[in-house]
């Protein structure tokens, strides 16, 4: 059955838990945001039991372009009416009634009653995106079935995320789903993982995307140590685990191994490569890094955990620099070298 709940989902549509030290404190108690996450999940289950015509009408004015890039999605077709089409309606029904769909709403209402936890991250993590820019405007946030494609998107000023991929790293369905989603990935489809996530979404889709000039690692390195860095301030009380997505052993191997990890980096003349598939590993989510380490235990994502490494450090020799300025400046050879990183 959950080799083909994949493909019934893809039909109606991603101690040691160390909090980071030493980041400003700010008071944002005072500052108007209070997130609600639109539980479009519920909304359109609710087309089951009631006029579907009606519910669909209402779907359309509250969630707007989200409910038809979901059915569109749903549908593959761009030109559907999804207010009127009674194929659609028909169609609908039948995912209703099958058992896949029903074993996954059951699991969601079941880990997510209500959204308390996630609306209250999510609200003090505005409200820090708030205090640093004032005139940003903040994204509408919706929760759904992704059909198992992806934790959160984002699109047009609007955050979905996919509780489907927020269960629980023991969730029945993920052991089937192990080609799109490994261990070393669900082992983070957890609640405390919503917030971090959506930020760090912000951050790198909506806020500060990539340069497409940003082609060496050191760039690279750099530009993820500033998201990495952006993220500290606006959710200062987040264990640094939870932000890079690390467990507990991973970021203490980071810890004990900076010094060497740095040296890699310079005896091998990464630092200025520019062949992303030579620097890639190094970059992207993976069980551990290749080449590093013994008996497979390095973390991944070594350029990203360095270059947040070096930011820091030069953030705290030049505390007359404000947020706002450091995400702002491209000039990524003049943050490594005032960084003056040397790890020992």
């Amino acid at each position: 059955m959950l080799n083909k709940t994949k493909q019934i989902y893809l039909f109606f549509l991603t101690g040691l838990l160390l909090s980071a030290c030493g980041h400003k404190k700010v008071d944002v108690s005072d500052i108007d945001v209070n997130v609600k996450i639109g539980r479009f999940d519920k909304d359109f289950d609710a087309m089951k039991t009631g006029r579907m015509a009606q519910q669909a009408a209402y779907l359309q004015n509250k969630y707007g372009a989200f409910y038809h890039d979901f059915i569109a999605t749903l549908l593959q077709d761009n030109q559907i009416n999804t207010t009127t089409d009674t194929a659609y309606f028909a169609l609908i029904r039948k995912v209703f009634v099958t058992k896949d769909y029903n074993d996954l709403k059951h699991d969601i209402d079941s880990v997510y009653p209500n959204m308390d936890k996630p609306e209250a991250d999510l609200t003090d993590a505005f409200r820090h995106v708030k205090y640093y820019y004032p005139d940003k405007k903040l994204p509408a946030v919706y929760a759904y079935f992704s059909g198992f494609e992806t934790p959160i998107i984002t699109d047009n000023g609007i955050f979905g995320i996919g509780l489907d991929l927020f269960l629980g790293a023991n969730s029945r369905f993920y052991p089937a789903l192990t080609n799109a989603w490994p261990r070393y990935m669900s082992r983070n489809f957890n609640e405390q993982n919503i917030c971090p996530r959506v930020i760090e979404g912000m951050a790198r889709e909506d806020m500060f995307p990539e340069n497409d000039s940003s082609k060496t690692l050191m760039s690279k390195m750099i530009y993820n140590g500033k998201i990495m860095y952006f993220m500290d301030q606006v959710m200062p009380d987040k264990a640094d685990t939870l932000k890079i997505g690390y467990t507990a052993a991973q970021l203490k191997w980071c810890q004990q191994f900076e010094s060497k990890i740095w040296a890699w980096f310079i005896d091998q003349n990464l630092l200025y490569e520019s062949d992303y598939p030579k620097i890639q590993k190094y970059l992207g989510v993976a069980p551990f890094t290749p080449g590093l380490g013994e008996k497979n235990e390095s973390a991944p994502k070594l350029a990203v955990w360095t270059g947040w490494q070096i930011v820091k450090k030069y953030m705290d020799k030049h505390p007359e620099v404000t947020l706002q300025q450091l995400m702002a400046d491209n000039d990524d050879q003049k943050i490594l070298n005032e960084a003056n990183y040397h790890p020992k």
